[in-house]
């Protein structure tokens, strides 16, 4: 049976670099795709070693056309086809919005919604080509509902469900399913640590209170885990949710229920 190729992009690092593993462990010939050329090679070098499976890694700025048709022209070119893209790259900056500078604004809302208009868009050329294919958004609880001090970030992620939508309309008749994925905090990942002090000033608190802050918002109380993303992944990209399509999954604890 032949190999499905996945690939991850913003997958040089801590979820990227978990549903890389994970994905391996599904038999995917993994394409770690991340603006870090290091950590993309050091993970698609240790998906190798662990799992047997072909990998490839690519240095790739997703908000840029050019880079975004190379990734995808790289990609055809060793693997032939491509059955799931995992758009999983992603940046936050917290402030209120009385401070918000319009750099921050443009440089969120170009990774978190661009890029994903891109590598979606040049991945679809191929997967109509070849008459099917999956692609999946890691969005977040703040496309579902607003974030404060996150106001960048939100309406990027919110944005991302409009596209997520149109893309299924879009290619629903060339038997392309595109859907996204609704995390609650990851309080463990680099970005949230990265946070915590513009959190702490936020709410007023100490550094190390925040943490308790947001386990205590969620009523499974506790924060999301890489695994429990990679769970929602697997079943997006299988065949149990061939009928699951333009459909955003929470998957926050309970915290997020609509």
């Amino acid at each position: 049976m032949n190999k499905k190729t996945a690939i991850i992009a913003g997958g040089g690092q801590s979820l990227g670099e978990a549903l890389c593993h994970r994905l391996a462990e599904e038999n995917y010939q993994i394409i770690v795709v991340d603006i870090n050329k290091e950590n993309a090679h050091k993970v698609a070098t240790d998906v190798a070693n662990n799992f047997n499976v072909p990998t490839l890694s690519i240095k790739c700025d997703v908000t840029k056309e050019d880079e975004v048709r190379e990734l995808v022209n790289q990609t055809k070119e060793k693997f032939t086809t491509i059955d799931l893209l995992v758009y999983n790259a992603g940046i936050a900056v917290s402030k209120k919005i009385n401070s918000f500078e319009v750099n921050d604004w443009d440089k969120t809302v170009d990774v978190n919604l661009k890029g994903y208009f891109l590598c979606a868009r040049e991945v679809s050329k191929v997967m109509i080509e070849q008459g099917f294919g999956n692609i999946i958004q890691i969005n977040s609880k703040s496309g579902k509902v607003g974030s404060k001090h996150n106001s960048a970030y939100s309406a990027s992620k919110f944005g991302g469900v409009g596209l997520t939508q149109s893309l299924a309309l879009d290619l629903a008749e060339h038997n392309i399913r595109v859907n996204s994925i609704m995390p609650g905090n990851l309080l463990d990942s680099p970005m949230f640590q990265s946070l915590i002090p513009q959190y702490a000033a936020k709410l007023e608190i100490k550094e190390d209170e925040v943490l308790d802050v947001y386990k205590n918002k969620v009523p499974l109380k506790r924060g999301c885990t890489y695994d429990d993303i990679a769970n929602a992944v697997i079943f997006y990209a299988s065949e149990k949710a061939s009928y699951m399509t333009g459909q955003t999954i929470n998957v926050t604890g309970g915290q997020v229920m609509h």
